[in-house]
């Protein structure tokens, strides 16, 4: 085996590596809202924390790996395009997560009470779920480039990267519209019960008090 096939199976292995943990967060998070029970919805904020500081380890470890290899890698390169939604992840998605975990840590006493609308919402917010599916989805288009079966840029290869960035952009558009569609369908339920007790003091209140 020469040095550049060695190059290129450790740039498809750290480059995989990558894809699989983003992969399995966006997977997970795809089930956060829908939590059963309110310590179910905790360890499945704890995982997701673990997965995204595993993924954020695995960013790291590119360019020091390839750095201690000799020859040209192209992981660095195929690193470049998670790595941007990834950035929100860590600043935004982090934070989030974390609010929800103490919301639920919240029902410790009670590990069976059912998930407030308030924090199924939000495990349901769009920052959540999409910045942790692209980054997922980017990584998975990094394997081809880490394979070097897509250059970039390249004249010969320009033509597949377009097709797979165009693919990319698609993807990310229908992720942002589902995640909003589904964040929608929870946020009525936070405001169900205040609409109900607003009617209940309406009913209870007598004709000609205002």
């Amino acid at each position: 085996m020469n040095a550049i096939d060695v190059d290129t199976v450790v740039d498809v292995i750290l480059i995989g590596t990558l894809a699989a943990v983003w992969l399995a967060a966006g997977l997970l998070v795809d089930g956060l809202p829908t939590a059963g029970t309110a310590s179910e919805l905790r360890r499945r904020a704890v995982l997701l924390t673990v997965l995204v500081a595993i993924g954020a380890t695995a960013f790291v470890a590119v360019p020091v790996i390839t750095g201690l290899i000799p020859g040209v890698s192209s992981a660095p390169t195929a690193a470049l395009l998670p790595a941007v939604p990834a950035l929100i992840v860590l600043t935004a998605t982090l934070r989030r997560l974390a609010w929800v975990r103490r919301g639920a840590g919240a029902f410790a006493t009670a590990p069976l009470a059912p998930v407030p609308p308030a924090l199924r919402a939000a495990a349901a917010h769009p920052l959540v779920a999409a910045p942790l599916q692209i980054t997922g989805l980017a990584a998975l288009v990094g394997i081809p480039i880490a394979a070097r079966l897509v250059e970039v840029p390249s004249g010969g290869a320009s033509t597949a990267a377009g097709v797979a960035i165009t693919v990319v952009a698609v993807a990310v558009v229908a992720i942002g519209i589902r995640a909003g569609l589904r964040h929608s369908r929870f946020a009525p339920l936070v405001m169900a019960p205040l609409v109900m007790s607003s009617l209940r003091r309406r009913e209870r209140t007598p004709a000609g008090v205002r």
